[in-house]
């Protein structure tokens, strides 16, 4: 009779609907409006993610968190998992921290006294610009620091630039960004390594490359489907997601001469460029995202917005492939309508 009770029990239950899984909401910070982002928002926060040291070619780590992130933190219940990177992704100097002994073995007595003195929820690696030429290298100095900071009490994770595959194509640029940027992280490694991997599928376009958006649909779903086609489990991707807009216009000075520019901008920034140029922004359905491209003194000026619904299209990959969840950068940048659309879905930690 008690095991009868008891498969009706188990029916009943397996009869529910499951509770549907929250995600893990990493947001990057740095800067003042960041500050006062996380402030006002920091309930809908999982992970806060300051953007505020910086490691040397000799392995040292400077830098600080500002003591508000850390109050805010504490009292609303976010881990703080503040980023490491190379000071202005500086190649050299992360090239001789993963290759010279030395700096090598400073570099990981410094991420153990980083945790274990500042009693953080753990530290992300930030390390872009390393050729891939490094990237055996890279894979081993990660999995030793994963020992030392595992022991000092953090977990350890690393943004990683996004790619299409393994075709370094044709082009210059195509080369040149290949080697540099997006080929010299093993994917699959890495994530068997580190407690997550945020891949930053947003800079599709960037100030030294042409217009376009900040963050395409079509290739963030190519470059997702690629990272898990190396087998990298979808629990331990939080995907990028772009909180910023880009601007390009026409710029000149006497060092370099007339030249394309491009900026990252605000959402808000953005809005008062189009509002100054009495330009509405048209809706891509394709790249899922708004842009506008309109002419001012002759040469045309184009801005690509990243606004809640294009944040809330993309958001839908995160739930479609079942991933661990989302890393925004940055804090502060976003359309403040991304917060009310999250608040909705009840897309939260």
């Amino acid at each position: 009779m008690r095991r009868i009770v008891a498969a009706l029990v188990l029916s009943a239950l397996s009869a529910q609907p499951l509770a549907a899984q929250k995600l893990e909401a990493l947001w990057y910070l740095r800067g003042e409006e960041s500050i006062q982002a996380f402030i006002a928002h920091a309930d809908q926060i999982t992970i806060v993610s300051p953007q505020v040291f910086s490691m040397d070619s000799a392995g040292f780590i400077r830098g600080s968190v500002d003591p508000r992130v850390i109050a805010t933190a504490k009292a609303k219940g976010v881990k703080l998992i503040p980023l490491v990177m190379n000071p202005g992704f500086d190649q050299p100097s992360i090239h001789r921290v993963l290759n010279n002994p030395g700096a090598r073995a400073q570099a990981l007595r410094s991420l153990a006294a980083l945790c274990r003195d500042n009693k953080f929820d753990g530290i992300q690696f930030d390390f872009e610009n390393f050729h891939v030429s490094d990237k055996d290298t890279f894979t081993s100095f990660t999995r030793e620091a994963v020992d030392s900071v595992h022991r000092a009490g953090c977990t350890l994770s690393a943004a990683v630039v996004p790619r299409l595959g393994e075709d370094a194509g044709t082009g210059n640029y195509d080369r040149w960004i290949h080697e540099n940027w997006r080929a010299a992280f093993d994917y699959k490694a890495l994530a068997d390594t580190l407690d997550f991997i945020s891949y930053m599928t947003y800079a599709q376009h960037t100030g030294g490359s042409p217009p376009g958006p900040v963050a395409g649909y079509p290739w963030m779903l190519a470059c997702l489907k690629y990272v898990l086609s190396l087998g990298v489990p979808p629990s331990k991707i939080s995907l990028g997601l772009a909180g910023y807009s880009d601007w390009w216009y026409a710029e000149y000075d006497e060092k370099n001469g007339s030249r394309l520019r491009g900026s990252d901008i605000s959402y808000a920034r953005g809005m008062e460029i189009l509002a100054r140029a009495r330009v509405t922004p048209v809706w891509d359905d394709t790249q899922k995202a708004p842009y506008a491209m309109w002419e001012e003194r002759v040469v045309f000026q184009h801005l690509w917005l990243e606004d809640a619904r294009a944040f809330m299209a993309k958001l839908e990959l995160v739930k479609a492939y079942g991933l661990r969840g989302y890393s925004v950068w940055l804090l502060g940048s976003e359309d403040p309508k991304v917060w009310d659309a999250l608040r909705t879905t009840g897309a939260r930690q």
